[in-house]
């Protein structure tokens, strides 16, 4: 059942920040990264009143969602249905427009508090709950549209949590790839997602949010420093989260970050670094 939630989150303490950010990095950079752990050290990092024990009665009810489904339905569409059936229809889990302006919408412990999410935060819950119970179950990045899908490349069946679950037929698929880019669906936008692509693109949806907020750089800023404890990130992270230290008044640690980048970015476009440096200096001055 759909809750009126709480005003948006606010991050923990400093401390407690850290330490979710240490974990979160331990996490992000192990052999065999877990989604759900990943989903919900971001959502220790967005609502200070998370907890270690309400991180772990999120992962008990993943485990008692898992336990109601049917023992080994069958192949990858009585999967398909069996969860469509227990989150979409039974338990009302799935999407509204209004989810895309809540922070909320992209914070694992709330989707399953609200039953209401991002397609993406919807797509973990099936994804996470159906892997718990043995299903040949994987998340699908859909440009602009994140989807699950079950069983082989031969014999795959697709659902969108956003719509409740709905199975979607070949043509749904390309109806939402062109939706979202114009374009024609490729295979290779069919394949399955690993936790560390989810992760990037959960995140990126949450700097978006706050891009869009300014009187929340507060999310911004732990938003970017957990994307540069991903492997291979983008070198500009480092830039935007400059740009947000001398937004949030701390010029000096702005300043050294900016100094930073324009160093590793010398090398490739010395015009640039030099324009960074000449921020860098901007931002010390403000200090006076």
């Amino acid at each position: 059942m759909y809750e009126p939630s709480a005003p948006t989150p606010c991050p923990p303490p400093p401390e407690r920040a850290a330490e979710v950010r240490r974990r979160f990095a331990e996490e992000v950079r192990s052999e065999r990264p877990d989604l759900s752990t990943l989903c919900l050290l971001v959502g220790a990092a967005a609502d200070g009143t998370l907890d270690e024990a309400g991180i772990d009665a999120a992962q008990v009810e993943l485990d008692e969602l898992a336990g109601r489904l049917p023992f080994r339905p069958g192949g990858p569409r009585a999967w398909a249905t069996a969860l469509g059936e227990l989150l979409g229809d039974r338990l009302g889990f799935r999407g509204t427009p209004a989810a895309y302006q809540r922070l909320e919408s992209s914070l694992l412990h709330e989707v399953l508090r609200r039953r209401r999410g991002l397609p993406i935060l919807l797509s973990v819950v099936w994804v996470e709950v159906a892997r718990r119970a043995g299903a040949p179950v994987y998340g699908v990045a859909l440009p602009g549209h994140f989807v699950v899908g079950f069983g082989p490349e031969d014999a795959q069946v697709l659902v969108d949590p956003y719509d409740g679950g709905r199975v979607l037929t070949g043509a749904d698929a390309e109806t939402l790839v062109a939706g979202a880019t114009g374009t024609a669906l490729e295979p290779s936008m069919l394949e399955p997602a690993d936790p560390v692509e989810v992760m990037v693109r959960i995140l990126n949806n949450i700097r978006a949010w706050a891009a869009a907020r300014p009187e929340r750089s507060d999310v911004a800023l732990w938003a970017v420093e957990l994307s540069l404890e991903v492997p291979s990130h983008p070198a500009r992270l480092r830039y935007e989260r400059a740009q947000l230290l001398v937004q949030r008044g701390d010029f000096v640690g702005g300043a050294s970050e900016l100094e930073a980048y324009a160093e590793l970015i010398e090398a490739v476009d010395e015009a640039a670094a030099e324009k960074v440096r000449g921020q860098a200096m901007a931002a010390r001055a403000r200090l006076n």
